[in-house]
């Protein structure tokens, strides 16, 4: 083996590991995943060529090892003690803990401040690192603070860990302690991966994170998105220990470990309270999971005078937020309509206080969450709650479950027909939510209806919007659409924010509404699947509402890109006797169109082909250019795919141009459109 080839795998692990805490640590890559993947093969193939060549901080060696029988024990040569907590939620956590701290240290009320460091405390699993000359030799739970677990080979598989420190005179021993978890985006990733794949979901980052470190198949701690921050030290030799607490993490950071950002250095009660305050109000939005944050007096000279107290650090304390989690039982489970007609199940809880509240409701999503939980009336279960967010139920607490065991709840069982309307429910194949068919009717469904049935693609009233709608559905002046056509000026002149003449123009335009076409109409009933150009196709197809309501599903599936689901949606919709009266209710209230002779074919010279637009055209609307695309037969689709035959590409176009050029897709500007659409553009009706 040649010297430059042992040369060329050293300088690859140097960049690799360089790319690692670009990618892992700073979140600010500098080449693309492509390159990175292109040096890391390199290092495997001359690795496997020349096995003498493999170092242990190679990255290579991340990944992989046999499976473990279990974990040997570890002591700890400085003890991993845990913090006293305080769980004073308010502000009075901050003052008590400043209080004490002066009061060991003998201070009077004229002296200065005492300098704190602020930090987070990350809800995960608390890991010891020890470095060797710089390489990771080792790696170690707390344990009971003596002793703990070596789980070296699985902390090894976490990316933003470095397998060496970045300095080139590294201490003869450092060992580093912080906390391993998963940050909530990766958690949701890794999960909907999970069930994609029939794989099992984690229940929480926490649980994933503790889980996936004590698995004794490294493999698997390889495949969970595990992450790392540095928040202390344990035994050192040979390493100049900063002044600091907030200098050792400055340290730290500078050796290539992982350091968060979200710390601060504050003088006083007052800065401790203000920081508590602060990530308090900003937890929800943090990448990963904290219960609170934690205050040190930030002088290191000053931690060794304050010492320990029953295996507690005097110098440092926890101050907890309130729990996001907690433990309670379903007492029931009920579903709730909601205003696109999903039937949401809802878990009756007996009252519990997470989250800062008392909680008595968690949402269980849908069907498919609630087997997946196998969540049961009278079960024990893990609620959370955190900030705004609706609680909701993620494990079940299955040794608890009363027995006999309760029944399987199945909401189709237990609701066939809708709780608010008594209208039919259904599943469509590859949907997850149950829905109430009375789209038209169902009072749950009332607001949502009335809007979509008023928008400006659909009927177009002209000044109907939400507040307006709220106060005609909230005071009982309108159920239906037919029932728009009903209201007299007085009625509307009452109204929040209304008058006479407001009334009237409203009441004009409801009038001008009558006269529609039969697409605009059908688009307006707000039938589930049917957007406008389904709707255009429907009443090209058919030519009258009687012919589509006489349609059964196979009828329906010879309409072009109507397929089952589609078509079940409208024989469903149809089938509803709530919504063929109210249907014939808005004919007899004088709503109408030009019918015309069914068109089995689409006519037209664009008929078959499929457009995008992107961009911003000089002289039309994006609607415009979409209507007469349409009345010559072609079709307008919201995304760039294989299938695409044109983008009308416009000023400021964006990654719709770069995807269509990458696809070799034709792309036009407003010109070249309106060049295809001359020969046809003439005499078309509008559908």
């Amino acid at each position: 083996m040649s010297q430059g080839i042992a040369e060329r795998a050293r300088l690859l692990r140097e960049q690799i590991n360089h790319h690692n805490y670009r990618y892992y640590v700073l979140d600010n890559p500098e080449i693309p995943d492509a390159e990175y993947d292109r040096l890391y093969r390199e290092l495997e193939a001359l690795e496997a060529a020349h096995p003498q060549l493999v170092t242990p901080d190679s990255p290579t060696r991340r990944v992989g090892g046999k499976p473990l029988e279990s974990f040997a024990p570890v002591a700890h040569r400085v003890p991993m003690l845990s913090i006293h907590t305080e769980t004073d939620i308010e502000a009075s956590g901050a003052l008590n803990f400043d209080a004490r701290v002066r009061r060991e240290l003998k201070l009077k009320d004229s002296d200065p401040p005492i300098e704190y460091a602020c930090e987070l405390k990350f809800d995960g699993l608390a890991i010891n690192l020890r470095y060797e000359q710089g390489v990771l030799a080792l790696a170690a739970t707390r344990g009971d603070g003596e002793t703990g677990e070596d789980v070296t080979q699985n902390v090894r598989t976490i990316r933003c860990i470095p397998l060496r420190l970045d300095t080139p005179s590294p201490p003869p021993v450092l060992e580093v302690r912080g906390e391993v978890f998963i940050p909530r985006p990766d958690f949701e990733r890794y999960n909907e991966k999970q069930r994609e794949s029939g794989g099992t979901p984690l229940v929480n980052p926490r649980n994933g994170a503790a889980g996936s470190i004590r698995q004794l198949d490294p493999a698997i701690a390889a495949q969970r998105p595990l992450s790392f921050y540095a928040y202390g030290i344990g035994e050192t030799a040979g390493w100049e220990t900063p002044a600091s607490h907030s200098g050792l993490l400055d340290a730290l950071r500078e050796l290539g470990l992982p350091v968060s950002g979200e710390r601060a250095v504050v003088q006083g009660p007052q800065g401790l309270a203000a920081f508590h305050d602060d990530i308090g109000r900003r937890r929800d939005s943090l990448p990963f999971d904290i219960d609170g944050v934690v205050y040190k007096v930030n002088s290191l000279a000053l931690q060794a005078k304050l010492g320990f107290v029953s295996r507690e650090p005097r110098w440092a304390v926890a101050h907890k937020f309130p729990p996001e989690e907690e433990l309670t039982v379903v007492e029931a489970i009920e579903v709730q309509v909601g205003r696109t007609g999903a039937l949401t199940p809802v878990a009756r809880l007996k009252p519990v206080f997470v989250g800062g509240v008392t909680v008595s409701n968690a949402t269980l999503h849908n069907q498919d969450e609630i087997d997946r939980l196998d969540v049961r009336e009278g079960d024990s279960v893990v609620v959370r709650r955190a900030g705004d967010v609706i609680p909701e139920v993620v494990a079940v607490v299955k040794d608890r479950r009363p027995q006999p065991e309760p029944a399987r709840f199945q909401i189709l069982q237990r609701y066939p027909a809708c709780p608010v309307c008594g209208s039919h429910v259904m599943r469509q194949p590859g949907e997850a939510a149950i829905r109430c068919s009375g789209g038209l009717y169902c009072p749950a469904q009332r607001k949502q209806a009335l809007l979509h049935f008023a928008s400006r693609r659909a009927m177009d009233i002209e000044g109907l919007g939400e507040k307006l709608v709220d106060q005609l559905v909230d005071l009982g002046l309108v159920r239906t659409p037919a029932e728009l056509y009903k209201l007299g000026v007085a009625k509307v002149a009452n109204l929040e924010r209304m008058a006479e003449k407001s009334a009237a123009n409203l009441l004009a335009a409801i009038e001008k509404s009558k006269r529609t076409t039969l697409a605009r109409f059908i688009f307006a009933l707000g039938i589930r699947n049917v957007g406008e150009t389904t709707a255009k196709d429907l009443a090209r197809h058919f030519g009258s509402l009687d012919a589509l309501l006489a349609a059964d599903a196979d009828t329906l599936m010879q309409v072009p890109d109507v397929g089952p689901v589609v078509a079940e949606s409208i024989a469903q919709f149809f089938a509803e006797p709530h919504n063929r009266e109210v249907v014939e209710q808005l004919r007899a209230g004088g709503v109408s169109w030009p019918e015309t002779a069914p068109q089995r074919k689409p006519l037209g010279a664009l008929a078959g082909k499929t457009f995008v637009l992107t961009g911003t055209l000089p002289n039309m609307t994006r609607d415009e250019a979409k209507d007469r695309i349409e009345a010559a037969g072609g079709k307008v689709a919201g995304s760039v795919s294989k299938k695409t035959d044109y983008l009308v590409a416009g000023a400021e176009a964006g990654s719709k141009l770069l995807k269509a050029q990458e696809l070799g897709i034709a792309i036009l500007d407003e010109e070249a459109l309106l060049g295809l659409l001359r020969p046809e553009a003439q005499g078309k009706l509008d559908f």
